[in-house]
């Protein structure tokens, strides 16, 4: 598929997928006449890395993991390395203190807005109870 395909079905600018190619984590082949051309893998792949990029982690390092995650056939890859692993190790730590963090900002914003709702007679904020997703994700 072409670099416009690739865009389309993965949600990704077309500026995104030649950056991720200058960065040696997503490759492509060319055609005769020049174009990238990308295979079906290429979709789970701008997948992942986008997933990766949203938890904070670096295009170096994502090239570094991309290798060690599981092939298409489900597969452990004989890429991975303990001193990688104790990085990203570090790097779910990280995840977890922003998350927690985050539910307490949420917490005391609740609070906040039930204060004031209170003194002007609307509703006040939802509660976990009531459907929010908390910060373990359930």
């Amino acid at each position: 598929m072409r670099i416009g395909e690739l865009a389309r079905r993965s949600g990704v600018s077309e500026r995104s997928l030649r950056y991720y190619e200058q960065q040696g984590i997503l490759r492509s082949e060319r055609t005769p006449g020049g174009h990238r051309e990308f295979g079906e893998w290429a979709v789970d792949r701008v997948i992942r890395i986008q997933a990766l990029y949203a938890a904070g982690l670096s295009s170096k390092k994502i090239g570094q993991l991309l290798p060690c995650m599981r092939d298409s056939d489900g597969g452990p890859n004989e890429f991975a390395t303990q001193q990688l692993v104790s990085e990203l190790v570090v790097e779910r730590r990280r995840i977890d203190r922003l998350i927690a963090e985050l539910a307490l900002s949420r917490d005391v914003l609740d609070e906040v807005i039930d204060a004031a709702s209170e003194g002007i007679g609307a509703s006040p904020a939802p509660s976990r109870a009531t459907g929010n997703a908390t910060a373990t994700g359930s």
